[in-house]
This record gives C-alpha cells, sequence and structure tokens, in this order.
C-alpha cells in the first residue's frame, strides 16, 4: 500500500511539474503592438509584478493590457523612460497567466520608441 501510494504521488508530482514547465516554457503566440504606453507600474502586496497599457487608438476599447517578468531590467527601465510616448513592444503570449510572473499572458521582451509618431 505504501508502494502505491509513494508511486501515486510521484506520477502527481510530475504531471504537476510537466504542466507548469509547459505553461512556463511554451508560447502561444509572439509579435509586436504599437501604441501609447499610457501606464507603466509595480504593484501587488505578496508578488511584485510590472504591469502596463498601451493605447492603441482613441477608444478605451483599444488598450493592451502586459506584463515585464521582473528579471528583464533594460526593458523595465525603457518603459519607465518611455511614459507617455509612442513606442513599439515585442512581446510573447502563454497560454495561461501565473500569478507571480504577472496579470496578463503577454509579457514584453524588447522596447522601441517609434519615432514616427514621437514629436
Amino acid at each position: 500500500m505504501i508502494k502505491f501510494l509513494f508511486k501515486s504521488f510521484v506520477v502527481i508530482l510530475f504531471i504537476a511539474a510537466g504542466y507548469f514547465a509547459f505553461i512556463y516554457y511554451v508560447s502561444y503566440s509572439e509579435g509586436v503592438r504599437a501604441g501609447e504606453l499610457v501606464k507603466f507600474t509595480n504593484k501587488g502586496v505578496m508578488f511584485k509584478t510590472w504591469e502596463g497599457e498601451i493605447s492603441q487608438g482613441v477608444s478605451e476599447a483599444q488598450i493592451f493590457e502586459f506584463s515585464v517578468e521582473s528579471g528583464e531590467t533594460e526593458v523595465v527601465e525603457d518603459l519607465n523612460k518611455y511614459q507617455g510616448r509612442m513606442v513599439k513592444l515585442t512581446y510573447f503570449e502563454r497560454y495561461k497567466t501565473l500569478f507571480w510572473l504577472g496579470d496578463t499572458k503577454y509579457f514584453i521582451t524588447k522596447v522601441e520608441l517609434n519615432n514616427s509618431n514621437n514629436q
């Protein structure tokens, strides 16, 4: 009976580890979005995450919400520097959200200033 319980526990552990590895390492999509950076904050009580929004048009319906992993220090610095300006964001989308990484499925990997629309 103990062997059965131990084997069952190991199988459940491997399934859980495989699930979380899949969610973390496999991206669903990747691409580029452009717009005006209207919000970028470090929020949370137990798990601080970087969250932001860009406006892609004139209405509230065209807001793109994104997260930045805490290890992406260059991206965080660039987003803080470009607040209120037009930017191009390179991102990837995960299948699900992981609460300790961010509130959204979209994670920014690169930020560029969009000079064509800035004064």
